[in-house]
Protein backbone atom coordinates (compact mmCIF):
# COMPACT_ATOMS: atom_id res chain seq x y z
CA UNK A 1 0.00 0.00 0.00
CA UNK A 2 1.51 3.29 -1.05
CA UNK A 3 2.11 5.99 1.64
CA UNK A 4 4.43 8.14 -0.58
CA UNK A 5 4.54 11.71 -0.34
CA UNK A 6 2.05 11.93 -3.43
CA UNK A 7 -0.59 14.36 -2.76
CA UNK A 8 -3.66 11.51 -2.92
CA UNK A 9 -2.04 8.14 -1.88
CA UNK A 10 -3.52 5.16 -3.24
CA UNK A 11 -5.26 1.84 -2.09
CA UNK A 12 -5.96 -0.84 -4.12
CA UNK A 13 -8.64 -3.88 -4.04
CA UNK A 14 -5.40 -6.01 -2.97
CA UNK A 15 -5.09 -3.90 -0.13
CA UNK A 16 -8.59 -4.10 1.50
CA UNK A 17 -8.28 -7.94 0.61
CA UNK A 18 -4.95 -7.78 2.89
CA UNK A 19 -6.78 -5.60 5.75
CA UNK A 20 -9.44 -8.31 5.66
CA UNK A 21 -6.99 -11.09 6.54
CA UNK A 22 -4.98 -8.56 9.41
CA UNK A 23 -8.30 -8.23 11.06
CA UNK A 24 -10.16 -11.64 11.16
CA UNK A 25 -11.16 -12.55 14.15
CA UNK A 26 -10.53 -8.99 15.58
CA UNK A 27 -13.30 -7.56 14.40
CA UNK A 28 -16.93 -8.90 13.61
CA UNK A 29 -18.21 -10.05 10.73
CA UNK A 30 -21.76 -8.25 10.98
CA UNK A 31 -24.62 -10.19 9.90
CA UNK A 32 -26.21 -9.02 7.07
CA UNK A 33 -30.46 -8.94 7.32
CA UNK A 34 -33.63 -9.06 5.33
CA UNK A 35 -35.94 -5.54 6.46
CA UNK A 36 -38.98 -7.50 5.19
CA UNK A 37 -41.41 -5.21 6.85
CA UNK A 38 -39.40 -2.19 4.98
CA UNK A 39 -39.16 -3.28 1.76
CA UNK A 40 -40.82 -2.20 -1.23
CA UNK A 41 -42.43 -4.94 -3.63
CA UNK A 42 -39.95 -5.96 -5.95
CA UNK A 43 -37.02 -3.90 -3.92
CA UNK A 44 -35.95 -6.09 -1.11
CA UNK A 45 -33.80 -4.04 1.60
CA UNK A 46 -31.15 -5.57 2.98
CA UNK A 47 -29.44 -4.12 6.32
CA UNK A 48 -25.48 -4.57 6.87
CA UNK A 49 -25.27 -4.19 10.93
CA UNK A 50 -22.11 -2.66 11.47
CA UNK A 51 -23.90 -1.01 14.44
CA UNK A 52 -23.03 -4.16 15.84
CA UNK A 53 -19.63 -4.39 15.17
CA UNK A 54 -16.62 -3.70 17.79
CA UNK A 55 -17.39 -0.70 19.61
CA UNK A 56 -20.40 -0.14 17.93
CA UNK A 57 -19.14 1.30 14.57
CA UNK A 58 -17.80 0.71 11.66
CA UNK A 59 -15.00 2.83 12.76
CA UNK A 60 -13.14 -0.72 14.87
CA UNK A 61 -12.03 -1.87 11.26
CA UNK A 62 -9.83 1.28 9.64
CA UNK A 63 -8.32 2.17 13.00
CA UNK A 64 -7.36 -1.27 14.75
CA UNK A 65 -5.83 -1.46 10.55
CA UNK A 66 -3.65 1.15 11.04
CA UNK A 67 -2.19 0.58 13.97
CA UNK A 68 -1.67 -3.26 13.21
CA UNK A 69 0.13 -1.52 10.46
CA UNK A 70 1.87 0.94 11.93
CA UNK A 71 5.77 0.82 12.90
CA UNK A 72 5.74 -0.96 16.79
CA UNK A 73 8.68 2.01 17.96
CA UNK A 74 6.11 4.75 16.60
CA UNK A 75 3.42 2.90 18.12
CA UNK A 76 4.78 2.52 21.25
CA UNK A 77 5.15 6.39 21.66
CA UNK A 78 1.42 6.98 22.15
CA UNK A 79 -1.30 7.41 18.75
CA UNK A 80 -3.89 10.44 18.60
CA UNK A 81 -6.70 11.02 16.59
CA UNK A 82 -9.57 13.94 16.01
CA UNK A 83 -12.91 12.62 16.50
CA UNK A 84 -16.83 13.85 16.75
CA UNK A 85 -16.89 10.25 18.78
CA UNK A 86 -16.96 6.63 16.96
CA UNK A 87 -13.39 6.92 15.29
CA UNK A 88 -12.19 8.11 18.75
CA UNK A 89 -13.71 5.45 20.28
CA UNK A 90 -12.57 2.57 17.95
CA UNK A 91 -8.83 4.32 18.00
CA UNK A 92 -8.90 4.21 21.95
CA UNK A 93 -10.66 0.74 22.13
CA UNK A 94 -7.94 -0.46 19.12
CA UNK A 95 -5.10 1.41 21.20
CA UNK A 96 -6.06 -0.69 24.34
CA UNK A 97 -6.07 -3.93 22.51
CA UNK A 98 -2.31 -3.71 21.50
CA UNK A 99 -1.52 -1.95 24.77
CA UNK A 100 -0.62 1.52 23.29
CA UNK A 101 -1.96 4.80 25.03
CA UNK A 102 -4.80 7.53 23.16
CA UNK A 103 -5.44 10.87 23.15
CA UNK A 104 -8.63 11.48 21.57
CA UNK A 105 -9.35 15.21 20.65
CA UNK A 106 -13.49 15.84 20.27
CA UNK A 107 -15.78 18.45 19.53
CA UNK A 108 -17.61 20.73 22.26
CA UNK A 109 -20.53 18.91 21.09
CA UNK A 110 -19.50 15.97 21.64
CA UNK A 111 -22.48 12.75 22.71
CA UNK A 112 -22.44 12.05 26.35
CA UNK A 113 -22.59 8.27 25.22
CA UNK A 114 -19.95 8.67 22.92
CA UNK A 115 -17.36 10.60 24.86
CA UNK A 116 -18.03 7.48 27.79
CA UNK A 117 -17.31 4.99 25.04
CA UNK A 118 -13.60 6.73 24.20
CA UNK A 119 -13.41 7.20 28.17
CA UNK A 120 -14.27 3.45 28.81
CA UNK A 121 -12.20 1.97 26.36
CA UNK A 122 -8.93 4.16 28.41
CA UNK A 123 -8.78 6.86 25.85
CA UNK A 124 -7.46 10.41 27.14
CA UNK A 125 -10.50 12.75 25.96
CA UNK A 126 -9.48 16.97 24.91
CA UNK A 127 -12.17 18.85 24.15
CA UNK A 128 -11.03 21.40 21.22
CA UNK A 129 -13.71 23.32 19.43
CA UNK A 130 -16.50 22.80 17.18
CA UNK A 131 -15.18 21.98 13.86
CA UNK A 132 -13.79 19.17 12.52
CA UNK A 133 -10.87 21.52 11.76
CA UNK A 134 -10.52 22.82 15.10
CA UNK A 135 -9.33 19.18 17.09
CA UNK A 136 -7.58 18.34 13.92
CA UNK A 137 -5.39 21.60 14.66
CA UNK A 138 -4.99 20.89 17.92
CA UNK A 139 -4.82 17.20 17.38
CA UNK A 140 -1.31 18.08 15.25
CA UNK A 141 -0.04 20.43 17.69
CA UNK A 142 0.02 18.11 20.34
CA UNK A 143 1.16 15.25 18.32
CA UNK A 144 4.50 17.80 17.60
CA UNK A 145 4.82 18.34 21.15
CA UNK A 146 4.79 14.77 22.43
CA UNK A 147 5.30 13.04 19.69
CA UNK A 148 2.32 10.85 18.95
CA UNK A 149 1.46 9.17 16.16
CA UNK A 150 -1.76 10.42 13.97
CA UNK A 151 -4.20 8.41 13.03
CA UNK A 152 -6.85 9.74 10.74
CA UNK A 153 -10.36 9.59 10.86
CA UNK A 154 -10.79 9.00 6.96
CA UNK A 155 -8.26 10.71 4.78
CA UNK A 156 -6.18 7.64 4.79
CA UNK A 157 -5.24 4.42 2.79
CA UNK A 158 -4.84 2.15 5.77
CA UNK A 159 -7.92 3.43 7.36
CA UNK A 160 -9.60 3.09 3.74
CA UNK A 161 -8.47 -0.56 3.28
CA UNK A 162 -10.08 -1.73 6.70
CA UNK A 163 -13.52 0.33 6.23
CA UNK A 164 -13.21 -1.92 2.80
CA UNK A 165 -13.42 -5.11 4.31
CA UNK A 166 -17.37 -4.26 4.59
CA UNK A 167 -17.79 -3.87 1.00
CA UNK A 168 -16.16 -7.18 0.78
CA UNK A 169 -18.40 -8.99 3.56
CA UNK A 170 -21.62 -7.66 2.21
CA UNK A 171 -20.97 -9.03 -1.42
CA UNK A 172 -20.63 -12.22 0.06
CA UNK A 173 -23.65 -12.29 2.03
CA UNK A 174 -25.50 -10.32 -0.17
CA UNK A 175 -24.70 -12.01 -3.78
CA UNK A 176 -27.98 -10.70 -5.50
CA UNK A 177 -27.36 -6.53 -4.54
CA UNK A 178 -28.23 -4.53 -7.48
CA UNK A 179 -26.98 -1.38 -5.18
CA UNK A 180 -25.47 -0.22 -1.91
CA UNK A 181 -26.10 2.96 0.18
CA UNK A 182 -23.04 3.89 1.98
CA UNK A 183 -23.15 6.82 4.58
CA UNK A 184 -21.04 9.91 3.80
CA UNK A 185 -19.09 12.02 6.53
CA UNK A 186 -15.60 12.14 5.24
CA UNK A 187 -15.88 9.52 2.93
CA UNK A 188 -13.55 6.75 4.08
CA UNK A 189 -16.47 4.21 4.16
CA UNK A 190 -17.48 5.22 0.95
CA UNK A 191 -14.07 5.03 -0.75
CA UNK A 192 -13.18 1.63 0.67
CA UNK A 193 -16.80 0.11 0.42
CA UNK A 194 -16.74 1.71 -3.24
CA UNK A 195 -13.20 0.30 -4.20
CA UNK A 196 -14.35 -3.41 -2.82
CA UNK A 197 -17.77 -3.35 -4.46
CA UNK A 198 -16.80 -2.06 -7.56
CA UNK A 199 -13.16 -4.25 -8.09
CA UNK A 200 -15.37 -7.26 -7.38
CA UNK A 201 -18.92 -6.26 -8.90
CA UNK A 202 -18.55 -4.16 -11.34
CA UNK A 203 -22.23 -4.58 -12.13
CA UNK A 204 -23.16 -2.98 -8.59
CA UNK A 205 -23.96 0.52 -8.16
CA UNK A 206 -22.76 2.50 -4.76
CA UNK A 207 -24.68 5.09 -3.83
CA UNK A 208 -23.38 8.11 -0.86
CA UNK A 209 -25.90 9.10 1.30
CA UNK A 210 -25.30 12.86 2.86
CA UNK A 211 -27.31 14.70 5.60
CA UNK A 212 -28.81 17.93 3.36
CA UNK A 213 -26.81 20.54 6.25
CA UNK A 214 -23.85 18.75 5.51
CA UNK A 215 -23.51 17.71 2.07
CA UNK A 216 -19.64 18.01 1.62
CA UNK A 217 -19.43 14.92 -1.15
CA UNK A 218 -21.60 16.33 -3.33
CA UNK A 219 -19.78 19.56 -3.42
CA UNK A 220 -16.44 17.86 -3.91
CA UNK A 221 -17.75 15.71 -7.03
CA UNK A 222 -19.20 19.08 -8.10
CA UNK A 223 -16.19 21.28 -8.04
CA UNK A 224 -13.74 18.07 -8.75
CA UNK A 225 -11.95 18.39 -5.80
CA UNK A 226 -12.55 18.32 -1.59
CA UNK A 227 -13.93 22.08 -1.09
CA UNK A 228 -14.69 23.12 2.40
CA UNK A 229 -18.70 24.01 2.94
CA UNK A 230 -20.66 25.47 5.84
CA UNK A 231 -22.04 22.89 7.81
CA UNK A 232 -25.47 23.47 9.39
CA UNK A 233 -27.16 21.72 12.27
CA UNK A 234 -27.96 18.17 11.62
CA UNK A 235 -28.86 15.60 14.38
CA UNK A 236 -26.50 13.15 11.75
CA UNK A 237 -23.13 13.96 14.15
CA UNK A 238 -20.57 11.48 12.41
CA UNK A 239 -21.59 12.98 8.93
CA UNK A 240 -20.74 16.56 9.15
CA UNK A 241 -16.65 17.12 8.04
CA UNK A 242 -16.48 20.63 6.53
CA UNK A 243 -14.50 18.63 3.70
CA UNK A 244 -14.13 15.43 2.81
CA UNK A 245 -10.86 13.74 2.59
CA UNK A 246 -8.90 14.26 -1.15
CA UNK A 247 -8.33 10.48 -1.07
CA UNK A 248 -11.82 9.30 -0.37
CA UNK A 249 -13.21 12.21 -3.40
CA UNK A 250 -10.60 10.22 -5.78
CA UNK A 251 -12.29 7.05 -4.57
CA UNK A 252 -15.57 8.35 -4.67
CA UNK A 253 -15.55 9.97 -8.48
CA UNK A 254 -13.76 6.71 -9.52
CA UNK A 255 -16.74 4.15 -8.41
CA UNK A 256 -19.56 6.13 -6.93
CA UNK A 257 -23.12 6.43 -8.87
CA UNK A 258 -24.29 9.13 -7.40
CA UNK A 259 -24.65 11.24 -3.77
CA UNK A 260 -28.36 11.76 -2.38
CA UNK A 261 -29.29 13.62 0.53
CA UNK A 262 -31.85 13.15 3.31
CA UNK A 263 -33.34 15.69 5.65
CA UNK A 264 -33.00 15.16 9.59
CA UNK A 265 -36.50 14.41 9.68
CA UNK A 266 -36.37 11.72 7.37
CA UNK A 267 -33.17 10.39 9.21
CA UNK A 268 -35.73 10.28 12.28
CA UNK A 269 -38.44 8.20 10.89
CA UNK A 270 -35.55 5.99 9.78
CA UNK A 271 -34.60 5.46 13.27
CA UNK A 272 -37.94 5.11 14.73
CA UNK A 273 -38.75 1.88 12.06
CA UNK A 274 -35.38 0.53 12.59
CA UNK A 275 -36.33 0.45 16.02
CA UNK A 276 -39.77 -0.66 15.85
CA UNK A 277 -39.83 -2.95 12.77
CA UNK A 278 -36.57 -4.06 13.11
CA UNK A 279 -35.60 -3.75 16.40
CA UNK A 280 -32.48 -2.51 16.00
CA UNK A 281 -31.20 0.53 17.61
CA UNK A 282 -29.00 2.57 15.00
CA UNK A 283 -27.33 5.99 15.27
CA UNK A 284 -28.60 9.01 13.01
CA UNK A 285 -25.41 8.86 11.07
CA UNK A 286 -26.22 4.97 10.44
CA UNK A 287 -29.78 5.31 9.65
CA UNK A 288 -29.60 7.87 6.80
CA UNK A 289 -28.97 5.17 4.31
CA UNK A 290 -32.57 3.68 5.08
CA UNK A 291 -33.81 7.06 5.48
CA UNK A 292 -32.23 7.01 1.40
CA UNK A 293 -34.21 4.01 0.77
CA UNK A 294 -37.37 4.74 1.87
CA UNK A 295 -37.23 8.31 0.02
CA UNK A 296 -36.28 7.31 -3.12
CA UNK A 297 -38.90 4.97 -4.13
CA UNK A 298 -38.49 6.23 -8.12
CA UNK A 299 -34.68 5.89 -7.81
CA UNK A 300 -34.80 2.30 -5.63
CA UNK A 301 -37.54 0.71 -7.30
CA UNK A 302 -36.43 -2.61 -8.27
CA UNK A 303 -33.59 -5.05 -7.03
CA UNK A 304 -32.03 -5.97 -3.88
CA UNK A 305 -30.48 -2.71 -2.08
CA UNK A 306 -27.77 -3.06 1.07
CA UNK A 307 -28.15 -0.06 3.33
CA UNK A 308 -24.91 0.09 5.31
CA UNK A 309 -25.70 0.97 9.23
CA UNK A 310 -22.78 2.39 10.26
CA UNK A 311 -23.12 2.87 13.66
CA UNK A 312 -25.56 2.32 16.75
CA UNK A 313 -23.81 4.69 19.37
CA UNK A 314 -26.56 6.71 20.55
CA UNK A 315 -27.84 7.06 24.40
CA UNK A 316 -30.67 6.40 25.56
CA UNK A 317 -32.03 9.71 26.60
CA UNK A 318 -30.72 10.82 23.41
CA UNK A 319 -32.46 7.90 21.25
CA UNK A 320 -35.72 8.80 22.79
CA UNK A 321 -35.29 12.67 22.18
CA UNK A 322 -34.87 11.54 18.29
CA UNK A 323 -37.97 9.61 18.26
CA UNK A 324 -40.14 11.18 20.31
Amino acid sequence: MERASAAVPTVTIADVEAARARLAGRVHVTPLVRATSLSRPGAPLFLKCENLQKVGAFKARGALNHLLLLDPARRAAGVTTYSSGNHGAALAWAARELCVAATIFVPDDIPAGKRAAIEGYGGTVVVAGHTSADRKRACEAAAAQHGYAIVPPFDDPWIVAGQGTCGLELLEQAPQVRRVLVPVGGGGLLGGVALAVKSVRPDVEVIGVEPEAAASMQAALAAGAPTPIAVGETIADGLKPVQVGALNHALAARHVARVVTVSDAAIRHAMRQLVERCKLVVEPSGAATVAAYLGEPADLASGTTVALLSGGNVDAARLVALLR
